[in-house]
């Protein structure tokens, strides 16, 4: 079964750097009744949380104690919760956790620079949920980076 997380409000960052690496990472930044209500164990999610208090409450839950992305994800990956598959990469939107589409060739060139639809026509992806396009270009260049810099 794929890792499913939720990050509780401390954790944002964290968040986007899983659905970087293709992880379903649940994150609000705000949760009426704290982190035991709504979907903590709905569909298997293990919490990730700073806060040692939920972690006594709440059985499916791990203790992230970095305070650094990178050392958050080194924690996950030393307890084998998440592994380093580069395929998966880029496969969600960072921004609502969707699984991301091909985008409809015609759709897109309607959406994106031109220079991007000319020079990425059949790499660019969107968003089903948010609606939001995504494309290779420098900015995915620096994730890859940071990630590989980081070890992963």
């Amino acid at each position: 079964m794929e890792a499913r997380f939720r990050c509780d409000r401390m954790l944002g960052k964290l968040a986007k750097w899983l659905r970087i690496m293709g992880y379903d990472a649940y994150y609000q930044s705000c949760f009426k009744g704290g982190a035991r209500s709504g979907p903590v164990t709905a569909g298997g999610r293990l919490l990730l949380t700073r806060n040692r208090a939920e972690i006594a409450l709440i059985s499916n839950s791990f203790l992230i104690s970095s305070n650094q992305v990178k050392d958050q994800l080194r924690e996950l990956q030393d307890a084998a919760l998440i592994a380093s598959d580069r395929s998966q990469w880029f496969t969600r939107c960072i921004l609502c956790n969707t699984v991301l589409n091909q985008a409809e060739t015609e759709v897109a060139r309607e959406r994106v620079p031109d220079y991007v639809y000319s020079q990425n026509m059949s790499s660019i992806q969107n968003c089903p949920s948010c609606q939001r396009y995504f494309w290779p270009g420098s900015h995915k260049e620096k994730m890859i980076r940071q990630l590989k810099e980081w070890g992963l």
